[in-house]
């Protein structure tokens, strides 16, 4: 008999909230700190657990229950952007839920890692039963001529954008920053990233903020905020953005959730002299 997965689970407010995972993607040390030097690079992958300049990112996908809705917050990549991708419908099924029990999904962002896994290798949907949510700004520049601009090499991610998009064009809701997807869960508009990337804050005694891609890194982000992750499209926009949000985070005292964190990638955040530090949950707690 197998022994069951064990998975980070909590109750934020009136939701049930369980970390689950698309599994780990492998990102050399120039994208978790592009401006770092030779050292510092080595001691982020070191604090990592990676090496040779490669560490893993995990992904990180929250699974929000309530009494009328089975919510995911980004799909993971499926087996299409790396091998070690492709688990989140398995880790869904280990907590007793199918992909067809999904009624909402809210897409952050329109890379790889976060919706190449909405479609089977049939080109069916893998949750055929869900309504989903994204930015008129994420739609639009991947549809539009800016991303035909972009580098040949990012094509690929292009490409995968537009098909995934638009095998839900007939189920997709657009969403700004304060609306509401369902009470107490809203968007939180963190452009910088992508040009309509979001975070999701949940209510509960103090928020709980579902970062994404604002703060990529529980280490970088944090310590050295003003640096770039190495996937930002605009990387100053992005740094603005990273570093109100982690003010924004402090002052509300909330509960913070990543998606390329340290698994299950919860935490809270505190000052340390002109940046911050991330102190996971399982330190919170102890």
């Amino acid at each position: 008999m197998n022994k069951p997965v064990a998975f980070h689970a909590f109750k934020h407010g009136l939701f049930d909230i369980t970390v689950l995972s698309d599994g780990p993607i492998a990102l050399a040390g120039e994208i978790f700190a592009p401006e770092a030097s030779d050292n510092q690079r080595a001691d982020v992958v070191a604090r990592m657990d990676g090496a040779d300049n490669i560490a893993d990112a995990q992904s990180n996908i929250p699974l929000i229950v309530t009494s009328n809705d089975v919510i995911l917050v980004d799909v993971g990549a499926g087996s299409r952007f790396q091998p070690s991708e492709g688990k989140l419908e398995r880790n869904l099924n280990a907590v007793g839920v199918n992909a067809g029990d999904v009624t909402k999904i809210i897409i952050s962002h329109a890379r790889p890692d976060h919706i190449w896994g909405m479609l089977r290798d049939d080109g069916s949907l893998r949750f055929p039963n869900a309504r989903y949510y994204i930015t008129r700004a994420e739609w639009d520049f991947w549809m539009g001529e800016k991303a035909d601009a972009l580098l040949e090499a990012v094509q690929p991610f292009v490409a995968g954008a537009r098909r995934d998009l638009q095998a839900i064009a007939d189920r997709l809701t657009f969403v700004e920053d304060g609306d509401e997807v369902i009470p107490g869960l809203r968007i939180l508009s963190t452009p910088g990233h992508t040009a309509g990337h979001i975070s999701i804050v949940v209510d509960g005694d103090v928020p709980l903020i579902i970062t994404i891609d604002a703060t990529a890194s529980h280490i970088v982000s944090f310590e050295r905020p003003d640096w770039s992750f190495g996937f930002d499209m605009d990387p100053a926009l992005a740094r603005t953005t990273r570093r109100a949000l982690i003010e924004q985070a402090l002052r509300e005292n909330a509960v913070l959730l990543g998606y390329h964190w340290a698994y299950p990638g919860v935490g809270t955040v505190r000052k340390d002299g002109d940046s911050f530090k991330l102190r996971p949950v399982t330190e919170a707690q102890s």
